[in-house]
């Protein structure tokens, strides 16, 4: 691609949290709970396509706990990998998933819960709060304007969605150049594994009515859970089939594309393609947290490979995609997906 064909180019990945349970980690990763070599690696190949922004979507940290001193500890190792690819151009736009905003643990009668709690997203905007949005330094790594944040165009209490706490730098959108960009919050306090449809709905029609072009979605969760097995069972939005549909019928009317992580795998696809559907679902939960699909899960050697996709916008109205990947040997990237989305 000749590069004064493009507008703007964005790469997106999520999951590079580490398991304190997974066999085999080093020293540095056990105690920082961090895929080092996978994230450091996507960071710098990421740039080198060009990448003026990456979008991480979730499980950036292992989380799941209200306790802070953990969660600032966790949240600085990532920023301080993080801020090396800033200092190298690319603005990194953060998620939240659900490692970051839920509590995991066990109730009075031994049932176990992962819910969203006020306090994780309080940490949250502590620890990402100053990339969401500054303005500034977004113009001057990306060369575009990030035009139309408002930090209080956020899902209200009392609003359209069931939250019940403040969405604020949660859930957030902005512009640049001709394209919209929506961020939200899969794990809403009080709305767990579900998408924000209502305000979704008014901050896609807001967008159109401003004349943008390109519309793209980007949370933790998917909205259509891909199966690489008949055992896998929904893990997104499509455990509440309502949220799911009326969520798609977002994405489907205004053409965008949804990009997501939370299963540790990469699958690119059209959910509604057999009713003439054109909007894609691509998940990347690919950057380094434990595969999803264990070995003898899934025979598509891509089940298996850290991935990331890098997305130019063009002058002629294209968007195009490509997802790039290496296995868990490290070795040479390879391009397991290139179409114009």
């Amino acid at each position: 691609m000749n590069p004064a064909d493009v507008l703007f180019t964005f790469s997106t990945v999520g999951d590079s949290r580490e398991d304190p349970a997974a066999e085999g980690l080093n020293g540095q990763n056990k105690i920082w709970l961090q895929n080092t070599r996978a994230w450091t690696r996507i960071m710098k190949e990421s740039n080198a396509q060009g990448a003026k922004a990456m979008f991480f979507n979730g499980d950036m940290i292992m989380g799941y706990t209200t306790d802070r001193a953990t969660l600032d500890r966790q949240y600085a190792f990532w920023r301080g990998m993080s801020a090396t690819l800033m200092e190298q151009g690319t603005y990194v736009v953060p998620v939240p998933g659900n490692h970051e905003v839920q509590e995991k643990g066990t109730d009075a009668a031994g049932k176990g819960f992962k819910l969203a709690r006020a306090g994780n997203e309080d940490a949250w905007r502590a620890n990402m709060g100053d990339l969401i949005l500054d303005k500034l330094r977004f113009q001057a790594l990306t060369g575009l304007d990030a035009k139309n944040f408002d930090a209080a165009n956020t899902p209200q209490v009392g609003g359209a969605d069931p939250v019940t706490t403040d969405q604020k730098q949660l859930t957030y959108s902005f512009d640049a150049d001709n394209s919209h960009f929506a961020i939200i919050n899969t794990d809403a306090t009080g709305w767990d594994s579900h998408a924000p449809v209502g305000w979704l709905k008014a901050d896609l029609a807001a967008a159109k009515a401003r004349g943008l072009n390109h519309f793209f979605v980007f949370g933790h969760k998917p909205a259509y859970t891909y199966k690489y097995n008949d055992k896998v069972t929904p893990s997104g939005f499509d455990a509440d089939p309502a949220n799911q549909t009326a969520f798609w019928d977002l994405v489907e009317q205004y053409g965008a594309t949804y990009f997501s992580g939370h299963e540790h795998i990469y699958h690119a696809m059209q959910p509604r393609a057999d009713k003439a559907g054109k909007a894609w679902e691509v998940i990347v939960g690919s950057g380094g947290s434990p595969f999803e699909a264990k070995p003898g899960d899934s025979t598509n050697p891509q089940d298996y490979m850290y991935a990331w996709a890098t997305v130019q916008v063009l002058k002629d109205g294209r968007v195009h995609a490509t997802v790039y990947g290496f296995d868990q040997k490290f070795g040479t990237t390879q391009i397991l997906k290139s179409w114009d989305l």
